[in-house]
């Protein structure tokens, strides 16, 4: 297997919007929400196996989550646990990960994938990734992921792409023309009806010196502050010294800091089988259904004239349903929600009125 292919799997993030399974103690991407027997981060590195050395399988988290990480992957090595002290979201993540792994190799190309998505056509994921490991291994270039949308989904960014050139090896890699926020639902549909926009993944390829002197470029002052630490990566210094670097380095997500303002980025169209599972919706379309549409997750559930509902449950409780029809009903940890699946985006909400009248043990 090549040595100098890496991966690194982003698994700081809380997941509100799962609420009550995925709690601030205990988020989505460490819990086997598909029932399975493997959570989400488990299943997402059982992925990155096949696609570079044990060795090179990182995993960026918040100091809080370390412990889990070391309980659910045991296998991986205490080092390549990337600690970070505070949440600046993705691009102060993707930076610390990509100076740590350069000041290692300097030859390394780089696969981050987020710890909570879920793809079920792993090998069409695998020769999607090779196939930008091999382009991001020649030339000087930044690739994502994008998925072919299916509809009008106003919860995903959006990519447009330039068709390939002739001299293009693999003819699903495409010049990004621009990138788009969450649309709203007209725009949703045009992005659908042209053809040529995808659904932006989240799921990036680079080598570490292209990504390097892509926040060199875009943003210099992030970049000057983590090549502070270029001698205390990867020895007893580093953890104090990103410490000091993460009190110093603005919020920002990748795709805002570095994505959208660079001229060399391309997008590898690919049928994965992917959700990023970031809704209880989303899930619904990933279970298994009866012969009313409902998906159920729980050996004791018992539905009568109801349809159209997900009910996610521990095995070892016995729930009884009548008359519902789309609706959320979860049980997790003596917390119990019931929500219509239409109005599943005021789960933040209902998480931020909690905390506030019920306090941060339920949260």
């Amino acid at each position: 297997m090549n040595k100098n292919r890496y991966c690194v799997i982003m698994a700081g993030g809380v997941g509100s919007r799962f609420w009550p399974m995925s709690r601030t103690a205990h988020p989505k991407q460490f819990i086997d929400v598909l029932g399975t027997g493997r959570t989400l981060l488990q299943q997402t590195y059982d992925r990155a196996l096949r696609l570079c050395p044990p060795g090179n399988i990182y995993v960026v988290t918040n100091d809080t989550y370390v412990s889990l990480v070391r309980e659910q992957l045991p296998e991986l090595p205490v080092a390549n646990i990337v600690s970070e002290p505070a949440r600046k979201n993705t691009a102060p993540c993707i930076a610390y990960a990509a100076w740590k792994i350069h000041r290692k190799n300097p030859a390394a190309v780089m696969l981050v994938a987020p710890s909570d998505h879920l793809i079920s056509k792993e090998d069409t994921y695998h020769k999607a990734i090779r196939s930008c490991f091999t382009k991001a291994s020649g030339e000087d270039c930044l690739l994502t992921i994008g998925i072919k949308p299916t509809r009008p989904d106003t919860g995903y960014g959006y990519i447009q792409f330039i068709e390939p050139q002739k001299t293009e090896k693999d003819k699903r890699i495409k010049k990004v023309k621009t990138f788009a926020e969450k649309p709203e639902l007209d725009q949703a549909k045009f992005f659908l009806q042209s053809g040529d926009f995808l659904w932006n993944a989240g799921i990036f390829v680079w080598s570490t010196q292209s990504l390097l002197k892509a926040f060199e470029l875009h943003q210099p002052e992030m970049a000057a502050i983590f090549e502070e630490g270029k001698d205390l990566y990867n020895t007893s210094g580093e953890a104090e010294f990103i410490r000091d670097a993460y009190s110093r380095v603005k919020n920002i997500s990748i795709d805002y800091a570095v994505m959208e303002k660079a001229t060399n980025v391309y997008v590898r169209s690919s049928l994965i089988g992917w959700s990023d599972l970031g809704t209880w919706g989303s899930l619904y379309t990933h279970i298994k259904k009866d012969d009313h549409q409902n998906a159920t997750v729980g050996k004791n559930v018992m539905l009568y004239n109801s349809s159209n509902c997900i009910v996610h449950v521990p095995k070892d409780k016995l729930v009884v349903i009548e008359g519902l029809d789309g609706y959320i009903v979860v049980e997790s940890d003596n917390i119990l929600l019931i929500c219509k699946k239409q109005d599943e985006q005021m789960i933040r909400n209902f998480v931020n009125d909690v905390k506030i009248s019920k306090g941060e043990k339920y949260v």
